[in-house]
């Protein structure tokens, strides 16, 4: 019953809930605005179906993550003030912009696309979408650049015990968000197009509106297959950022306890003794580790046992090597879900291009459980993100034992832990539910259904055709 313990336990709980809603929304808004392109391009009715159908599938999931968003920065008032305090000064900016700009976009325009369909010429329609999608991308900019400071603290000073504000470009500047932006965009983009693909293919597999879904398979196919790749070269690009900033989470994503061999292996599974802070046993491939590190097949990298001794002597008495087996795992959890998903996608947009997706039933099921590929791919990625960076909240300037909210007991952690993540599963359950309903109703079989809040029509009531 330790206070800090709950704390950490309830904000990682939390932040792996709203996040599996956040990637989802920046993806679906953009491949939705994609299709409702294509409908004002070709006037074609079906991409105007299309745009619709995915359409109330984002607003269900927009809504939920609101929900949960809230929840989230309720956290820092109850359980860690301390952080907080120290760092509203710099984070606040960044916070401000994400809401009274990103966030105001966001929701401000989705009214408009909501409600605009017959009330706003078609171009001024496609821009209020096209709105939605770049607000959500600028809120996750903004929220990156918060997090980014947490990861590599720069454009700051510390006056009166409190980081405060020196240089704002600089904190814009920081390369940390130059290379974590750019993988976290493109995994967001994946999530919506597997979310679209996979549901496709399960429409293409019971054969309802086949036309309609092998459309929404391609487009979304194409994306996935896209930002696969992008996902794999922004995730090495920030990989090799680690080796200047943050050689410890490298490490511990390694399971490298000495100072490696030059060139350095990769190693690809371990017996990690953390007791005896060793390998009891470890497959390795050769060169491997060098090659990504530095883009070439020489070089070595620093142990968690010599970093150890290193920040000892440079922060002071103290445990500084995370936990290792999490990241160590999580790591390998997150490349394989990252190779996965690019084969998958590739192959997908193979079959497409040949127009044949109904002769594939096996491939059309594997989508459907490809769907969870970029969720597991984000979880076990913001986890080693995060766990590596222990023992900090903020890299080499404050450790998580001092962000906790002093006044704060267990008991009332426990409460809020608990009913939170109730509320979540009640939230979800809400939206699985929701979004199997609309999945599961079948397009093809007209049946007129008295409507009195369609979102998506002029009038307030009217008999539309399901």
């Amino acid at each position: 019953m330790d206070p800090l313990w709950l704390a950490r336990l309830q904000f990682a709980s939390t932040t792996i809930f709203h996040y599996f809603f956040v990637p989802m929304s920046i993806g679906l808004a953009l491949i939705i605005a994609i299709m409702q392109t294509m409908y004002v391009v070709k006037d074609d009715e079906k991409y105007k179906r299309m745009t619709k159908f995915w359409g109330t599938l984002f607003l269900i999931n927009f809504a939920v993550g609101v929900v949960t968003g809230i929840l989230q920065e309720f956290q820092f008032g109850m359980n860690w003030s301390t952080y907080s305090r120290f760092v509203g000064d710099v984070f606040g900016p960044s916070l401000a912009i994400e809401g009274l700009l990103a966030f105001f976009m966001e929701s401000t325009f989705i009214g408009l696309w909501v409600f605009g369909w017959d009330r706003l010429s078609k171009r001024v329609h496609l821009l209020s979408v096209w709105l939605v999608s770049i607000g959500t991308i600028l809120s996750a900019f903004w929220i990156l650049s918060a997090n980014s400071f947490m990861q590599s603290p720069v454009g700051y000073e510390v006056v009166d015990g409190r980081a405060q504000m020196a240089n704002f470009w600089e904190i814009i500047a920081n390369p940390q968000l130059w290379v974590q932006f750019p993988h976290v965009l493109t995994s967001a983009f994946a999530t919506g197009a597997f979310l679209i693909a996979g549901v496709s293919a399960w429409k293409i597999s019971k054969k309802q509106d086949v036309d309609m879904f092998k459309r929404s398979f391609k487009i979304s196919i194409i994306v996935a297959a896209i930002s696969s790749l992008f996902i794999l070269v922004t995730g090495h690009n920030q990989a090799q950022n680690l080796v200047e900033t943050q050689p410890m989470k490298l490490a511990a994503a390694e399971a490298l306890w000495e100072h490696s061999e030059d060139p350095a292996p990769f190693t690809v599974i371990a017996g990690i003794n953390s007791d005896e802070k060793t390998n009891d046993w470890s497959l390795d491939i050769p060169y491997v580790l060098s090659l990504l590190s530095y883009n070439k097949f020489s070089g070595s990298l620093q142990g968690l046992n010599e970093l150890q001794d290193q920040y000892v002597e440079k922060y002071g008495p103290g445990d500084y090597i995370p936990h290792v087996p999490t990241i160590f795992w999580s790591f390998r959890a997150m490349v394989v879900s990252g190779t996965l998903m690019l084969m998958v996608a590739i192959y997908g947009w193979y079959a497409a291009r040949k127009d044949n997706l109904e002769k594939h039933p096996r491939f059309l099921k594997l989508m459907v459980w490809a769907i969870a590929l970029p969720f597991i791919g984000n979880t076990v990625g913001w986890i080693v993100t995060e766990l590596g960076r222990q023992p900090w909240v903020v890299f080499g300037v404050m450790k998580t034992e001092d962000a906790v909210s002093p006044s704060v007991t267990a008991n009332e952690v426990l409460f809020s832990l608990v009913t939170f993540n109730l509320l979540y599963a009640i939230l979800g359950a809400v939206m699985v539910y929701l979004f199997v309903k609309h999945i599961k109703k079948d397009s093809t079989k007209k049946k007129e259904t008295p409507m009195t809040t369609d979102p998506f029509s002029k009038e307030g009531t009217e008999i539309v055709s399901q």
